[in-house]
């Protein structure tokens, strides 16, 4: 079977605690660099809170919607970044995509919520304070969603 090209839409989610910290996962093939919870769209029209609420499960078994986390503690910031696809990886999209939107959501879960990595695409987690992780991010729209976080929690509050 062919390869599928990535579609140029995605999603980021920031995987938080009410004390505003935040969860970071190493990519695998590129140590070092530490995300939040981010994916393209498996079609066209998967909805984008679906693709939110399956990466967080594929990269962190964490269900939304499950006993521990409610359906509402996903949230969609209604924010959407465009930005270059880093050379590295613009093989997985199609010739001339060059470009791609992700679209920002934040999912608050308790803390000490279990985390299990999928060893193909990450190698470690970690959670740092919001102000910690953002530095720690590699991506430039990743930590700024993370910079945003207490106000936006603020006014959620």
């Amino acid at each position: 079977m062919a390869h599928q090209p990535k579609l140029p839409c995605s999603v980021l989610v920031v995987i938080h605690t009410a004390a505003l910290d935040v969860l970071l996962i190493e990519r695998a093939r590129q140590p070092g660099f530490w995300q939040s919870v981010t994916g393209s769209l498996d079609a066209p029209d998967e909805p984008l809170r679906e693709a939110a609420r399956r990466e967080v499960f594929e990269e962190t078994g964490i269900v939304v919607g499950g006993a521990e986390v409610p359906e509402s503690a996903l949230r969609d910031w209604a924010l959407r970044n465009e930005y270059e696809i880093y050379p590295l990886w613009r093989h997985r999209y199609a010739p001339g995509v060059w470009k791609n939107v992700e679209h920002v959501y934040a999912l608050q879960v308790p803390a000490g919520t279990p985390v299990r990595l999928s060893p193909r695409e990450h190698c470690a987690s970690r959670w740092l304070p919001w102000d910690a992780a953002a530095a720690a991010c590699f991506s430039a729209s990743n930590a700024e969603a993370i910079r945003q976080l207490p106000r936006r929690l603020a006014r959620v509050r």
